[in-house]
């Protein structure tokens, strides 16, 4: 059984050209970092988040000057944790459509290639190089879709807690 996905997943790859590997190993980086950020939320932020709560609660001076910097520095550098990775998912997820793009152009080359050879326009010739055009388009699109859902959804989250995390770290004046 696993040797035959592998096979399937083997032709799938030759059958869109050095294009679709690229876009293959960039959705899987894609969702190893998807991953990543789905862990990091669901296990060490709840802790992260009880730590530093608690240590401003048990902060005696929380109406100086200095404290206010302090706080700002935890909430800043909480911050830095809670969008670690996005702007890579991000990038990556841009990143997808305009390889399936370079897929695209690589796979119309051979097309013309075949043309320039035959000089017909022979359907069954040109089936490889179409196939080159078109597989890599589509795996572009759907390895972008799949990861805009949570680039956007790690960026709304962020926003969330740190500012749930703003007003439970209460100031004095």
């Amino acid at each position: 059984m696993i040797s035959g996905l592998f096979e399937t997943v083997s032709d799938f790859l030759a059958t869109g050209g050095d294009v679709l590997k690229v876009i293959f190993f960039t959705t899987f980086l894609l969702w190893l970092l998807i991953l990543e950020r789905l862990l990091f939320y669901k296990f060490r932020l709840p802790t992260i988040a009880k730590e530093k709560i608690a240590e401003w609660s048990n902060r005696k001076d929380k109406s100086t000057w200095f404290a206010h910097r302090v706080r700002e520095a935890e909430i800043s550098q909480l911050n830095q944790e809670l969008n670690s990775n996005i702007f890579t998912i991000k990038t990556l997820v841009s990143l997808c459509p305009l390889l399936g793009l370079l897929g695209t152009v690589t796979g119309m080359i051979a097309v013309f290639d075949v043309m320039a050879l035959t000089g017909t326009g022979n359907a069954r010739l040109m089936a490889s190089g179409i196939s080159m055009a078109t597989i890599p388009t589509m795996a572009g699109m759907v390895a972008a879709l799949s990861g805009l859902y949570f680039g956007n959804l790690f960026d709304g989250k962020a926003k969330k807690e740190i500012a749930k995390i703003e007003d439970q770290m209460e100031l004095e004046f």
